[in-house]
């Protein structure tokens, strides 16, 4: 049975995840769609309706599980948007800006986020809001936003497969170089199961994340 304090986390969390992973993924099928590769396009995915992006683990069973462990936190990911590069005129340079796309979209996403919350501090004011039965759990999913798109743009930054950075940095090396880096795909889920599982994750990505927040913190001022 679910407990109100779950049944909270899940109503707070959940949507400015779907917002993040969503607006991830149309990043990286528009940019696609700009550099000459319209499958994203045809297959309807350049949409903002979350429902077309959800992946039955990543977008539903990770996030479920991660809410009944406890942690106090829900994370997860969508169904990835399909790219074919061999549609695109340069493939390996074009791949970067596609790659890129999703985690600048989070990025700016997050800056998005900071500026409601700014002007919802300004009007009415934060002892208002602390009063408030409706704008503060707002506030609440508000501020999940900043930390959600901040911590998925940081993640997929990793040069881990299957994840954007990967992509970016195959893009960035030298051809030899770039086909040896390739061969480590194989791998690259059981890599991130790992970290994950001993911690090392949270401690790679965790510092880059207080140096985003904290910069946004400083420049919206709360």
């Amino acid at each position: 049975m679910l407990s109100p304090q779950l049944i909270q986390a899940l109503v707070i969390q959940i949507p400015p995840l779907l917002l993040a992973i969503t607006v991830h993924e149309v990043a990286h099928g528009y940019i696609a769609m700009k550099k000459g590769d319209y499958t994203a396009q045809m297959l309807g995915r350049l949409t903002l309706n979350p429902v077309r992006h959800i992946d039955p683990v990543g977008t539903v069973l990770f996030p479920l599980m991660l809410a009944l462990s406890g942690t106090g936190f829900i994370f997860g990911w969508a169904k990835p948007v399909p790219v074919n590069s061999f549609n695109f005129r340069n493939p390996k340079k074009d791949m970067v800006y596609v790659s890129l796309a999703g985690p600048a979209s989070n990025l700016l996403l997050a800056l998005a986020f900071a500026m409601v919350l700014r002007i919802m501090l300004w009007f009415p004011g934060d002892a208002a809001i602390r009063g408030s039965a409706i704008l503060t759990p707002l506030v609440a999913m508000i501020m999940w936003g900043i930390r959600i798109s901040i911590i998925l743009g940081v993640f997929n930054l990793l040069p881990i497969h299957p994840l954007d950075g990967s992509h970016i940095l195959e893009g960035l090396l030298p051809p030899d170089m770039s086909r040896s880096y390739s061969r480590l795909a194989p791998y690259g889920f059981i890599i991130l199961i790992v970290l994950m599982i001993t911690g090392l994750l949270w401690r790679i990505i965790g510092p880059l994340y207080a140096v985003v927040f904290i910069g946004i913190r400083t420049i919206f001022g709360f």
